[in-house]
Formats: C-alpha cells, structure tokens, sequence
C-alpha cells in the first residue's frame, strides 16, 4: 500500500483563486500536484517553463513535496518590475 500526503495546489487570477487538496504519493514533485490538480488544464496554464512555488518560496518542477505543503502556480509577469521602478524614478514618483 502507497502511503499518502496531504498537499494543496492554488492558482490566482484577478478575477478567481482556487485552492484544490489533493492526496498524493509520498514522493510526488511539484509539477505532478500541479498536473493532477487540473487547474493546469482549467486555466490553460502551459507546462513547458511552469513557474511553481511552495508557500512563497519558487522552487523547481522537480522539487519533492511534504505532507501539508501548498504548491503555488505563478502566472507570468506582465511587467517587468525593474522596468516599473526606472520609470516611477524618471517620473519623480516613490
């Protein structure tokens, strides 16, 4: 018998956050909750380059999880916020 671990996987838009629990085998990487989740699939979130993260911290697709932990699915940026900062500074603006 397999031994099971309690995870969570979330994803956020503006508009909706869905957080989806999930049991899974001791050993199951950050990018297989993220599949088996299926919000992959719900928001057309692309697999190649997926950017993941455990409780804020980005780790890799490969990372093992822990029992309790929340896998995040990060969205691309739509800024740079490098870019974000030169331009609030050429503006005079904190």
């Amino acid at each position: 018998m397999t031994e099971l671990i309690e995870v969570e996987v979330a994803y956020a838009t503006q508009a909706v956050q869905r957080l989806v629990p999930l049991s899974v085998p001791v050993g199951t990487s950050a990018g297989e909750a993220a599949e088996r989740s299926g919000l992959l699939a719900e928001f057309a979130v692309a697999a190649e380059g997926l950017r993941l993260g455990v409780f804020g911290k980005a780790v890799p697709v490969e990372h093992v999880l822990r029992a309790g932990d929340r896998v995040e699915i990060y969205r691309p940026l739509l800024a740079d916020p490098k870019e974000v900062r030169r331009r609030r500074a050429r503006a005079g603006k904190p």
